[in-house]
């Protein structure tokens, strides 16, 4: 399955848009999800290929998905594990890819800690709440390698990412686990990785060139507006390719992004390119591996009480 990744799965003739292809997209403002639906707009992308995205600002990610359910919106950004989740419990929901940058787990310059076991009585900041995947995936990695429950042995502190930083940096909190784009300032100070969870991916059988994170959306809506499903992928897709190598579109969106210095522009930037995925559907088998190392860990937080990746979970076209 070809998800606009060729230059002929991206130069179909343009559409027109219907009304009743108007797609409601709910998401944060300034967050990065936000630089491509900008892209998008700005671009036209959407009604390129046969729609109009619909903007609506949420405060969260519980609020997107409160949203999502009530039908206030259309499609929401979150990982497939959480689609899967929901499925298993009678939801609809399908996945296409956004993109395969997760979180970063930090310490102090200077800190003692040196492995997940030093975190035993830390206050470890968490961002996006008990259910972060990035979250999830540290706690089921340090019961897997260690026989640590994080949960357990050590303070989480939940808190919106900007707070977060803050805390850490006036050493309220000795660990912070944060979504990569507020990583880079840290970084930028002195701050640095306990683990890459690229390793902690791997070691739970996830190629860590897998998306976790994309787009979701009921079938429901597939089924009442033809072919959606492909005409997002393919203004995701397209949106991509301009921010992958046009540096002027990156100037452009640069008052969006709320950064202070050319070093954190330039880390941003560089960090939204590494995560951009291939243009292909995330491998089943790994996914199936995931979800038995979370199985195994005890964690049923994210993937229910099932280990098995609920069919339908990565959208059909």
């Amino acid at each position: 399955m070809l998800l606009a990744g060729s230059a002929a799965a991206l130069l179909p003739l343009p559409t027109k848009s219907r009304a009743e292809d108007i797609i409601r997209i709910a998401t944060l403002a300034s967050g990065t999800v936000a630089w491509e639906i900008d892209t998008i707009l700005h671009h036209g992308l959407d009604r390129k290929f046969g729609f109009t995205l619909s903007v609506v600002p949420v405060a969260g990610k519980q609020s997107a998905d409160v949203m999502l359910a009530a039908g206030a919106c259309d499609v929401i950004v979150t990982d497939w594990i959480w689609v899967s989740r929901q499925r298993q419990q009678g939801a609809d929901y399908t996945f296409i890819p956004y993109s395969k940058q997760i979180g970063a787990l930090l310490i102090k310059p200077n800190s003692s800690i040196k492995t997940l076991a030093d975190l035993k009585g830390k206050k470890i900041g968490v961002a996006g709440g008990p259910t972060d995947k990035s979250w999830i995936l540290i706690r089921s990695f340090a019961k897997k390698t260690m026989a640590i429950d994080l949960e357990k042995d050590s303070e989480a502190v939940f808190a919106a990412p900007r707070l977060l930083n803050e805390e850490f940096e006036r050493d309220h909190i000795d660990a912070i686990m944060t979504y990569w784009q507020f990583s880079y300032p840290l970084k930028a100070k002195g701050a640095r990785e306990l683990i890459a969870l690229s390793d902690v991916a791997k070691t739970l059988g996830l190629d860590p060139d897998t998306p976790l994170l994309g787009y979701v959306f009921s079938e429901r809506l597939a089924k009442t507006h033809s072919g959606i499903a492909t005409k997002l992928a393919r203004a995701s897709q397209a949106a991509k390719l301009i921010l992958a190598k046009d540096e002027a579109e990156w100037i452009r969106l640069r008052p969006l992004m709320n950064v202070e210095t050319d070093q954190d522009f330039e880390a941003l930037k560089a960090g939204f390119r590494a995560g951009i995925p291939a243009a292909t559907m995330p491998n089943k088998v790994a996914a199936e591996r995931l979800l038995q190392a979370l199985s195994e860990s005890g964690d049923t937080h994210l993937r229910g009480e099932n280990a098995t990746l609920a069919s339908g979970t990565f959208a059909e076209f």
